[in-house]
C-alpha cells in the first residue's frame, strides 16, 4: 500500500457551511502538508480549489500555512475559512459558487482522457460534468495505487 493518498472526498460534497468542494480542498491541503498527497494532485490547484478560495476571498498561501501549522479537523478548517471570508460567507455567494461547481464541464480532451483511462466509451456515457468525471478519475487512481 502506498504511503500517499488519493483524495476520495468528492467535489460534490459540502460540510456544515454548505460550500461544495471545501471538504475535498481541506483533505488535499492536509495531505499535502503531511507529505501524503498522491502524485499528480495539487494541494491547491487552479480548478475547483481556486474557484472556492477566490469566491470566498481567502488567500491560497494563507490557507496552506494555516493547515500546515495547525493540522485542523475539517470543522476547525471551516471555522477558519469563515473567519477569513467574512461577509463573503452568505447564502447568495455560496449558492452561486455551488452552481458554478456543479455546472462546470470539462473540455472534450479532458473528458475523453478521463473516460479512456477508466475504460469507458465516450459515446455510450452520459457523464459530462467535471464533478462526476473527477470522481471517476479518483476511483481509477485509487484502484491503481491501492487495490491493483
Amino acid at each position: 500500500m502506498s504511503d500517499k493518498y488519493v483524495p476520495m472526498i468528492s467535489s460534490g460534497v459540502a460540510g456544515p457551511l454548505g460550500v461544495l468542494h471545501l471538504p475535498r480542498l481541506w483533505q488535499k491541503v492536509s495531505l499535502e502538508a503531511a507529505g501524503k498527497l498522491a502524485d499528480g494532485y495539487p494541494g491547491i490547484g487552479a480548478g475547483y480549489d481556486a474557484m472556492v478560495l477566490d469566491a470566498l476571498g481567502v488567500d491560497h498561501e494563507a490557507t496552506k500555512t494555516f493547515v500546515k501549522d495547525n493540522k485542523p479537523t475539517y470543522v476547525a478548517f471551516e471555522k477558519w475559512i469563515r473567519g477569513q471570508a467574512g461577509s463573503k460567507v452568505n447564502k447568495q455567494n455560496i449558492h452561486k459558487l455551488n452552481v458554478s461547481i456543479l455546472g462546470y464541464i470539462h473540455d472534450d480532451e479532458t473528458r475523453k482522457g478521463i473516460l479512456s483511462a477508466a475504460g469507458v466509451d465516450d459515446e455510450t456515457t452520459v457523464c459530462p460534468d467535471a464533478v462526476n468525471l473527477n470522481n471517476l478519475d479518483d476511483w481509477q487512481e485509487f484502484h491503481a495505487a491501492v487495490l491493483a
